[in-house]
């Protein structure tokens, strides 16, 4: 018997014995518990995944595969069931991301540094949003996504990490850690990060995505997240402005070498790097808001100074890395570009 090779019609077959039999007659019957990780998801129900994979096998080869007998781990079946077509949806939510903890932050500092419960119509009003966040699709959504219980036990992650908070802290992540320093250590600008975040959701704005090319690089660490990682860079990708911004520097009489180490592609790659430098906008979106971008705001960088800036916030200036690196050419140390 090759394990492994089911089909669409045994899984169906498998999902129409487990509707006649009902749930528990079924688990028990082939021996299978519920799922904890991984569900088929089927014209609206829940089914528990290895149990209707072990069960498609008979169907497809003859006889069923136990509940051991699934030799790739955990996401065995789930990766067979998801190869024919099937949603396959994670039992446990996925864990929260920058953007998210952030919002929830926000609502923790504005509470005194306080947890708030579960039927606080202030939590409610954050499950609300959340779910409206475009970073975890619906086949890892379980049933209680970001519900009440669950944002409630947030704030408790964050308020109990706080320096002043007397007593045990609660379970919390590194992320959780990380944006509740950001907010310690500059409280205004996290506070509009979240300001803006909730903005773009009440207007759909994320939800429809950005001109931005693709995602941001996982390496950034953009303080205000990636929802608002996506429109700086939607700023800076702007090839209107940007043009605009080399016209004005070009009709100025100056040149395209990089505003923080003074590298020149033409100087060095000749006519394949004539006209190429990258843009950056020097005020994060976060500190600036949304408004109208002048061409005082951008600058023109090279590659290598652009993914600095960005790679870890603080994000520094144009001006204070510029500073950096003449005082690192100062020591002998190298240079940049």
């Amino acid at each position: 018997m090759r394990r492994g090779e089911i089909t669409e019609e045994s899984v169906l077959k498998a999902i129409e014995e487990h509707d006649d039999m009902g749930r528990e007659e079924f688990l028990s019957h082939y021996g299978f518990r519920k799922a904890q990780s991984y569900v088929l998801v089927h014209q609206g129900r829940e089914y528990d995944s290895k149990a209707i994979a072990g069960v498609a096998h008979k169907w497809a080869q003859g006889e069923a595969l136990p509940a051991d007998g699934f030799s790739g781990g955990k996401d065995h079946a789930a990766a067979w069931l998801r190869g024919l077509g099937f949603t396959v949806r994670e039992v446990k939510n996925p864990d929260w991301v920058w953007d998210e903890v952030i919002l929830a932050c926000d609502l923790v500092a504005s509470n005194g540094w306080h947890q708030l419960d579960a039927d606080d119509q202030k939590v409610q009003e954050l499950s609300e949003l959340l779910q409206l966040l475009p970073f975890h699709g619906e086949d890892v959504r379980g049933e209680k996504f970001r519900d009440r219980s669950n944002v409630a036990r947030k704030t408790a992650d964050i308020a109990t990490g706080h320096p002043d908070h007397e007593g045990k802290a609660a379970k919390g992540g590194a992320t959780d850690r990380r944006v509740l320093r950001e907010f310690l250590e500059r409280p205004e600008e996290m506070a509009q990060a979240a300001r803006l975040i909730r903005a773009q959701l009440a207007t759909g704005e994320a939800l429809a995505g950005t001109p931005a090319d693709g995602e941001p690089d996982e390496e950034y660490e953009a303080p205000e997240g990636r929802l608002l990682m996506r429109r700086h860079q939607a700023r800076e990708r702007d090839r209107k402005l940007r043009k605009r911004k080399i016209d004005s520097v070009l009709g100025k009489g100056g040149t395209l070498a990089c505003e923080v180490c003074g590298f020149d592609y033409q100087a060095v790659y000749g006519e394949r790097g004539a006209g190429y430098v990258e843009c950056h906008h020097v005020v994060p979106l976060h500190v600036a808001g949304e408004g109208t971008t002048k061409l005082a705001d951008l600058a023109l960088i090279c590659a290598n100074c652009h993914r600095m800036i960005h790679r870890k916030a603080p994000w520094p200036t144009p001006a204070e890395l510029r500073e950096a690196v003449e005082g690192r050419r100062g020591t002998g140390s190298g240079g940049a570009g």
